[in-house]
């Protein structure tokens, strides 16, 4: 079987994004509107911009599956982009004359626009704030709701929230996962503690009066994650590694951790590492499923999770638990000082429609970024060329762990 992969392709006013993921098996059960309701819950969230009045995304199944079963072959997907009328005559693929009134040559501070343009020998700075704009992730959410599809026939499940917004902090101590799932679902700003948000609000409404921006941090937790995912052997195949990778390839990540992250640099080794135990009962194994959010792993568990369900580069059974911290976004109403790319003149830098605060819809990216790299890691332990097999694979496996 093939690695697991994809590709997105588009631009952020352009005609359509396209993704195409190959390596998913056969016989996966599949919906558009499965797929669906994640691309609308990374358009919600207070503090979003126009843009997400203006697109309702949906995705078109255009390959690889046949009445909504994957067939094993590269599985084509498509979402339109309704702005694309507005922009038609700026965007649109055929020959033919800009307009010189709307070239864009006053790059914005922390954007794409000012190193792609020297990069890549442009003139106008649309050719890459397009394809560098945060619009790629709803591709990227496609193809990781395919993935999240996939791990729920293995029993695992991933869910974010967000833990900190302009300095404003969350303590989700005492919670269990289905409350903060629960929680965060139903909160504007994906957060645990409602008694928190207000704040929020009232901070990220102070942002937008003054024309500036709010970033933060998010948790994506994933439960039921097996023992043994990821590999110890080699740099690349480490899975925080790979998670790491992948979440600050999304768009305004600047951080990520695991576990306890950075707070291990405050601690002494003594209480960091999580002690390991042992249980041969049933019915224990069982609780530690329901209520701790388990993986298998033949009995054994730790202590504690302070290692975020990751030790040697390979889960270990316990929850994975990442952090991604976002920046505020780089788009000002107030905009800092640039230069013009044609005259070098000093000017303030040029103003594109924007969010004040995606920390929570940047979760639900992070939650797709999460399930991808995991169906990979978990293909490459159990692959098959079918569900059947894959189900076949993980089941011996299961079998070894529980007589090891």
């Amino acid at each position: 079987m093939k690695r697991l992969d994809y590709l997105t392709a588009g631009e952020s006013h352009g005609p359509q994004l396209t993704a195409i993921i190959r390596g998913v098996p056969a016989g996966l059960y599949l919906s558009a509107d499965y797929i669906n309701r994640d691309l609308a819950r990374r358009q919600q969230g207070y503090g979003r911009g126009a843009r997400m009045k203006i697109e309702k995304d949906t995705v078109q199944i255009v390959g690889g599956v046949r009445k909504g079963y994957t067939l094993g072959s590269p599985i084509a997907l498509v979402i339109t982009n309704q702005d694309y009328q507005v922009w038609r005559e700026q965007m649109d693929p055929e020959p033919g004359q800009l307009d010189d009134q709307r070239v864009v040559t006053r790059p914005r501070p922390g954007h794409a626009d000012l190193p792609g343009v020297l990069k890549f020998g442009q003139r106008d700075a649309r050719n890459i704030l397009e394809r560098a704009s945060a619009r790629e992730t709803a591709a990227r959410v496609a193809v990781g709701s395919i993935c999240r599809r996939l791990l729920e026939e293995f029993g695992i499940s991933i869910f974010s929230h967000v833990v900190n917004i302009g300095g404003i902090r969350v303590n989700t101590k005492g919670l269990d996962f289905e409350t903060i799932r629960t929680c965060a679902e139903n909160s504007d700003l994906r957060v645990a503690r409602p008694e928190v948000e207000s704040q929020m609000k009232e901070l990220i409404r102070k942002a937008k009066e003054n024309g500036d921006t709010v970033g933060g941090v998010y948790e994506v937790i994933a439960t039921g994650v097996p023992v043994g995912l990821g590999n110890t052997m080699n740099w690349d195949e480490k899975l925080d590694a790979r998670l790491a990778y992948g979440l600050m390839s999304c768009q305004a990540i600047k951080g990520v951790s695991v576990g306890m992250g950075f707070d291990v640099a405050d601690n002494l080794g003594s209480s960091v590492h999580d002690p390991i135990a042992f249980t041969d009962d049933p019915a224990e194994r069982e609780r530690l499923v329901r209520e701790r959010g388990r993986g298998p792993s033949g009995g054994f568990f730790h202590l504690s999770n302070n290692a975020g369900g990751i030790e040697g580069g390979m889960s270990n059974g316990e929850p994975i638990i990442v952090r991604a911290v976002m920046k505020p976004i780089a788009t000002l109403m107030r905009p800092l000082q640039s230069v013009d790319l044609k005259t070098k003149d000093s000017f303030e830098a040029v103003r594109e429609r924007s969010d004040v605060c995606a920390v929570p819809a940047a979760a639900v990216v992070g939650e797709a970024i999460v399930a991808f790299v995991l169906a990979q890691a978990f293909l490459e332990k159990f692959g098959g060329d079918s569900v059947a097999e894959i189900k076949a694979n993980y089941c011996n496996y299961i079998e070894y762990l529980d007589a090891y």
